[in-house]
């Protein structure tokens, strides 16, 4: 396989936010028959944050950017486009990107919506690398953000255990002395989609009857199954085209599903499980948030220091998938 050549941008700064509310496993077993044994042995999660009934997804990325504001003043200066990545927009037919670009009023910049469901992060991040390394635009600001708390079922033990709320945002910038984006692999499996949906203007998926009335349904074993499958295929996809050895990379940071998945996935890949970032624990399987929510707590806890190599892998409804090797700093 031909070595990719990386592409010359980066990621310049970093944001994230969380609702207040917490949800413990306590307060689920109040409400559905579970406990917090059964919970964390079988996820990894103990907590999860949740959206004021007035708050939304928008409200969540606002809240992210501002944070990124606050410890890199300068990140939205000559921003051009804003790309979102949610499956839980406040309206169906306005984007929480427009919202965004009103709020903070950047001036003459492209706004759009992306929906890869929890893989969201990792096909922007894509995205806008690709878009500035090829002079398109300068400097894009992405944000994955989804408020699940709204369509999650909490009479269906099976997925309300997992879902929470949260944004992060990142800008990517254009970099020509260090290029810091060293590889990608996308791929998708249509004909799981069915496996983690919920009903919309159709209640069908290609012929097949779907329940759920608008909240979210999961079959967790298949998702599992195509996670751990397809997941460690890629890693060895993304490592054969950067070129660089397994050891290279100094944190592993995946979807935060679940920690048996996570688990599994650092077995299949040789990868270390101490190597793994997840925010998880504390904030549920928040989809798109996911990933930058767990690169902001390595950032702040320490551990994730410039120069570092990131292999992010974000997977999720659709079926859909990606990953990238991405130098931090």
């Amino acid at each position: 396989m031909t070595i990719s050549t990386p592409l010359q941008a980066r990621i310049s700064a970093i944001g994230s936010y969380v609702p207040s509310r917490i949800l413990s496993n306590a307060d689920l077993q109040t409400m559905v028959d579970t406990n917090d044994e059964w919970i964390v042995q079988r996820t990894g999660i103990r907590e999860r944050r949740l959206a004021a009934d007035d708050e939304f997804t928008s409200h969540l990325c606002i809240a992210a950017v501002q944070n990124m504001l606050s410890r890199y003043p300068a990140s939205l200066d000559q921003v051009e486009l804003i790309i979102v990545a949610t499956h839980t927009p406040d309206l169906p037919s306005t984007p929480v990107a427009c919202q965004i670009q009103a709020h903070f009023g950047l001036p003459e910049t492209g706004a759009y919506d992306l929906n890869a469901t929890c893989a969201g992060f990792a096909y922007a991040l894509h995205t806008a690398s690709a878009l500035v390394a090829a002079g398109v635009h300068r400097k894009i600001l992405i944000v994955g953000g989804d408020a699940l708390s709204k369509i999650t079922d909490y009479t269906d033990r099976s997925t309300c255990i997992l879902f929470g709320d949260g944004a992060g945002a990142v800008v990517v910038e254009r970099e020509t002395d260090r290029p810091a984006f060293l590889a990608h692999h996308l791929g998708s499996d249509g004909s799981g989609g069915k496996h983690v949906y919920r009903t919309g203007l159709s209640t069908q998926w290609q012929g097949t009857p779907l329940t759920g009335d608008g909240k979210l349904v999961q079959n967790g074993r298949e998702v599992y199954k195509f996670a751990v499958t397809t997941v460690p295929q890629g890693i060895q996809k993304l490592l054969e085209k950067s070129g660089l050895p397994q050891t290279a990379i100094d944190w592993f940071i995946p979807h935060s599903a679940n920690l048996r998945i996570i688990e599994s996935i650092c077995e299949k890949s040789g990868i270390s499980l101490e190597k793994a970032l997840y925010s998880l624990e504390y904030y549920g399987n928040t989809s798109a948030a996911s990933i930058p929510l767990a690169l902001d707590l390595g950032i702040t806890e320490g551990k994730v220091k410039a120069g570092d190599t990131l292999l992010f892998y974000g997977f999720g409804g659709g079926l859909t998938h990606a990953g990238l090797i991405v130098r931090w700093g």
